[in-house]
């Protein structure tokens, strides 16, 4: 078991929240920034490989939702560091901590990229609402406020992405 570093002077900020609950926190905030780093790269990844007819839609619609992944991403870690906490530091560290797997194919199909970040935020939203839970325990109403409104955005960004990946016999596919 690797021992955790010790708090510094330096990053001890105040807070009235009690130092091991505000560790748990911390740890469930760093597994929530984990799942956004590599959502975000994935969502901008396939923004950038997108084709077929669709493209424009599928562009776009990847783009916007890369960016509000992204505005999650400093407003946590930020929260993490406001409760006297370290967060995540190196791409290695966020690759450990994360549940989702990169995508290293050099291609996939516009179904095959929205199934897979179905299968991504439906599991970044159970890390968040269990990150929520430990929010609630430490009685840190502020990290939990956050956690609300960034499982309303995911649940919004699956809505989209599920829609998007339906297969219907319309004009409109």
């Amino acid at each position: 078991m690797t021992k955790k570093p010790a708090k510094t002077a330096a990053l001890a900020t105040p807070t009235d929240l009690d130092s091991a609950k505000a560790q748990k926190v911390a740890d469930a905030i760093n597994r929530v920034l984990a799942d956004s780093f590599v959502l975000y790269l994935k969502t901008k990844n396939f923004h950038w490989h997108v084709s077929g007819k669709h493209f424009r839609d599928y562009h776009l619609l990847l783009d916007e939702q890369a960016a509000t992944i992204e505005a999650t991403i400093d407003p946590l870690a930020e929260r993490v560091r406001k409760i006297g906490c370290r967060t995540v530091h190196s791409y290695g560290e966020i690759l450990k901590l994360t549940g989702l797997k990169e995508n290293n194919e050099p291609y996939a199909s516009p179904e095959a990229m929205f199934a897979e970040l179905i299968a991504d935020n439906k599991a970044a939203i159970k890390t968040m609402r269990e990150a929520h839970e430990i929010c609630d325990e430490a009685e840190d109403i502020a990290t939990a406020s956050l956690l609300e409104e960034y499982v309303d955005e995911a649940e919004k960004r699956l809505w989209f992405l599920f829609e998007t990946n339906q297969n219907r016999q319309d004009s409109a596919t």
